[in-house]
C-alpha cells in the first residue's frame, strides 16, 4: 500500500505539473487578424490587406483579438452580408464595393486601459484596383501601421502598440511580455526565454519527490525492522 500511495501522489503532482507547463506556453498575441468571406462562413486571409485586391461585391473582415496562430484566431462576429452591408451604396461605373465587417473585439482581449468600440460595419467605394487597406482606410480611418506594414490599429484602436505577445493568463489582464509581432508565418520563429523553463522545475520537482518517497519507505522498512 505504502507504494501505492507514493505512486498515486506522484502521478499527480505531474499531471498538475504538465498542465502547469501546458498553461505557461500559451501565450498569445494581441492584433487584428484579417478574414474573407466564404459562402456562409469566414476563412483566414492568405495575404495582407494591403496587397490584398478584393473585388466587387465581396466581404473582408478585422477581428481585434488574442490569439496563439491563424488556427485558434477569433472570427469576426456580426452579420456579413454584401446586400445588407452595401444597401445604401449603388453601383457606379469605374468603382467597386466592398463590403467590410470591422470587430474590435472583446473588453478581456483590449490592451490595458482601453474599451473596445463596438463592431461595425462599412461599405467602401473604390477604385477597381485597390487593396483592402484602402477600402478600410476610406471608411474606418485613421489607421496604423508599423515599420514592417503590420496593421496595428483601425479607426485608432487601439491607441498604442503592435501585435504584443501576451502571457498565458487571461487576456486582458497583463501588460505585453514583448513586442514580438503576430504574424501567424512566424510564430514558429518566436524567441525561447533564456532563463531556466517550467519543464525544468517541473523535473526536478517530480525528483525531489520520488527521493522524499524513497527516503520515508526506507524509514518506515527500518523502524519495523527493529521493532
Amino acid at each position: 500500500m505504502t507504494r501505492r500511495c507514493a505512486a498515486l501522489v506522484l502521478a499527480a503532482l505531474l499531471l498538475s505539473l504538465t498542465g502547469a507547463v501546458q498553461s505557461a506556453q500559451a501565450a498569445g498575441y494581441r492584433y487584428w487578424s484579417f478574414w474573407d468571406r466564404s459562402g456562409d462562413g469566414w476563412t483566414y486571409a492568405t495575404q495582407g490587406p494591403s496587397t490584398a485586391r478584393p473585388a466587387d461585391g465581396d466581404v473582408q473582415g478585422f477581428r481585434f483579438a488574442v490569439s496563439a496562430d491563424s488556427q485558434d484566431a477569433s472570427q469576426p462576429r456580426g452579420a456579413a452580408s454584401f446586400a445588407a452591408i452595401c444597401a445604401k451604396t449603388p453601383a457606379r461605373d469605374d468603382t467597386k464595393r466592398v463590403a467590410l465587417v470591422i470587430d474590435f473585439g472583446t473588453a478581456a482581449d483590449a490592451p490595458s486601459g482601453e474599451t473596445p468600440p463596438s463592431p461595425r460595419t462599412a461599405c467602401a467605394r473604390v477604385s477597381p484596383d485597390a487593396t483592402t487597406a484602402e477600402a478600410l482606410a476610406s471608411v474606418a480611418k485613421p489607421l496604423r501601421y508599423d515599420t514592417n506594414a503590420l496593421l496595428c490599429a483601425i479607426a485608432a484602436y487601439p491607441r498604442t502598440g503592435c501585435g504584443e505577445q501576451v502571457s498565458g493568463q487571461a487576456p486582458g489582464t497583463d501588460e505585453p511580455t514583448s513586442a514580438a509581432q503576430p504574424e501567424p508565418a512566424k510564430e514558429a520563429e518566436k524567441k525561447k526565454d533564456g532563463g531556466p523553463s517550467v519543464g525544468l522545475y517541473a523535473g526536478a520537482a517530480a525528483v525531489a519527490v520520488l527521493g522524499a518517497a524513497a527516503v520515508w519507505q526506507a524509514r518506515r522498512r527500518g523502524s519495523r525492522r527493529n521493532g
